[in-house]
């Protein structure tokens, strides 16, 4: 998983609420068993005026010009400001790969999913909540000025604004060494991997039998 540690990136403004993990990538894009590729799909039926399937040529879609992420303005943002309850809807882990593959670091938002919130930690994406009136502010000034960005201090937990100003956020301090560090679970489990493979050498000859195997 990528750390995450301080971060400066174009802001693009998702200004719905409730918007749901099948809208952030769609139900026929869960038929991949990889973990990767789902980024040209993220908010598909929203970015493309055609229905998408997998194993499309992005280039040969039909782009949505009125969507956000396909105004010029908002090309390579990786910070995204929503509404109230992001994320929310079935508890895909695909929609944080989604967002993440297409380039996000981050997400400010009033409020999001649980599950959804959980998976974002968990897959190197930062969401951080910030109150209605702050998310607001922030709405107002990515229209306001192209090419708006922010700059995201996870050491400091600090949102630093153009003008130097900066915003405080809350993160709960286990989820912020996993991202500081890069550990998903399997990299939390293996910084054990020595002691790990020490018990299961002593296991195996204490009880050598169980290197064993069965016949059919």
């Amino acid at each position: 998983m990528q750390a995450f540690t301080k971060h400066t990136g174009i802001v693009a403004p998702m200004d719905r609420a409730n918007v749901d993990t099948d809208a952030i990538i769609p139900k026929q894009f869960l038929k991949s068993i990889k973990r990767t590729g789902f980024g040209p799909n993220l908010f598909d039926e929203w970015r493309y005026l055609d229905h998408g399937e997998p194993g499309q040529d992005p280039a040969s879609r039909r782009p949505n010009p009125d969507f956000v992420l396909n105004q010029p303005r908002y090309q390579g943002a990786s910070i995204l400001v929503a509404r109230e309850n992001f994320g929310c809807g079935s508890s895909r882990e695909h929609a944080p790969w989604a967002l993440e593959q297409y380039g996000f670091r981050a997400i400010i938002a009033p409020s999001f999913a649980d599950i959804f919130f959980n998976n974002c930690f968990k897959n190197g994406l930062l969401p951080i909540v910030q109150p209605d009136a702050v998310v607001d502010a922030l709405f107002h000034e990515v229209y306001a000025f192209s090419g708006y960005q922010l700059t995201i201090d996870l050491e400091q937990q600090k949102i630093i604004k153009p003008d130097g100003s900066a915003l405080g956020f809350d993160v709960q301090p286990f989820r912020k060494y996993c991202l500081l560090n890069g550990f998903d679970d399997i990299g939390l489990t293996l910084r054990h991997a020595d002691e790990i493979r020490s018990y299961e050498a002593n296991r195996l000859a204490q009880k050598p039998w169980l290197a064993a195997k069965w016949l059919g």
